[in-house]
């Protein structure tokens, strides 16, 4: 095999990714979504590239399975940190890491050489039509606001950037009982979002919040890791969480708070899956 790539396969609550190392070179050239087909490929949700970054010594750039850019993911971010202190990239337990979201700080947990959970500040949430972005007044907000998500249902829906967009829909059953595989695509080719967005159908009992996530380019994932915050600041938002609350997917539960000088931090658990050695040629 001529120009192998080499990568490794980390799952952050189920949502897993392909990570390849570019800190000393750039790596082949590979379909990204045949590299992520789960019949024919490794299979994951997207493709994290670990490169020198300008603002920092590492930089997050994440394609999603289906070819397109993301400018942020919370898990993928928890993945590429273990890589890093694991294969002994990074020799403490805290870093900067550059992202096309701006910088975002991890800090890993480590079971003996095992980093088992990780901690990311996620930037701050902007609720302008403009940052999400949403069509209509750039300073106007869309919070709680009646959603039409098809076959005759309107749910409160919530829009917000985590510095990705977020539809964040309150549904009134366990979320289960949604046919997610319609409603998903529906929403994140919405007209009222220029960019497409990531979806998330919730739903809050006793404090209790449970979300199926519609991740844009991707779709259908266990869990997502700016779904997880978005849910969780603009539930706080509406006033039925406090400030730090469990958000469960369907890949297990993950912890958000949401800072008093506006901060959002997310912590969940982390693991390396596989190393493994592909050809580029046979990836298409």
């Amino acid at each position: 095999m001529t120009d192998a790539l080499r990568f490794s396969k980390y799952q952050a609550s189920g949502n897993d990714f392909v990570i390849i190392d570019e800190l000393e070179g750039p790596a082949p050239e590979v379909d990204v979504p045949a590299l992520c087909d789960r019949w024919v490929g490794a299979g994951a949700d997207g493709v994290i590239r670990a490169r020198p970054g300008a603002a920092a010594s590492f930089r997050f750039d994440l394609t999603n399975a289906d070819g397109s850019s993301a400018e942020m993911s919370g898990n993928g971010m928890r993945c590429l940190a273990a890589y890093l202190r694991e294969r002994g990239r990074l020799d403490v337990d805290e870093v900067d890491v550059e992202t096309p979201a701006g910088l975002r700080h991890v800090t890993v947990h480590l079971d003996g050489a095992r980093v088992t959970r990780a901690t990311v500040e996620m930037g701050t949430p902007n609720f302008t039509k403009a940052a999400i972005p949403m069509f209509g007044p750039a300073w106007e907000t869309f919070l709680e606001q009646p959603f039409d998500i098809g076959g005759g249902l309107t749910f409160p829906a919530s829009a917000l950037s985590m510095g990705n967009p977020h539809l964040v829909v309150f549904v009134d059953e366990d979320p289960d009982r949604y046919h997610l595989e319609h409603i998903g695509p529906a929403l994140e080719h919405h007209e009222l979002f220029p960019e497409r967005t990531n979806v998330e159908l919730v739903r809050v009992a006793d404090g209790d919040v449970r979300v199926r996530v519609w991740e844009r380019g991707v779709g259908e994932t266990l869990a997502c890791g700016t779904g997880a915050c978005a849910v969780a600041v603009a539930t706080n938002e509406a006033g039925l969480i406090p400030p730090t609350a469990i958000v469960s997917f369907r890949g297990g539960p993950l912890r958000v708070e949401r800072c008093e000088d506006g901060r959002v931090l997310l912590e969940g658990p982390v693991a390396h899956v596989y190393d493994g050695v592909a050809d580029p040629l046979e990836l298409r």
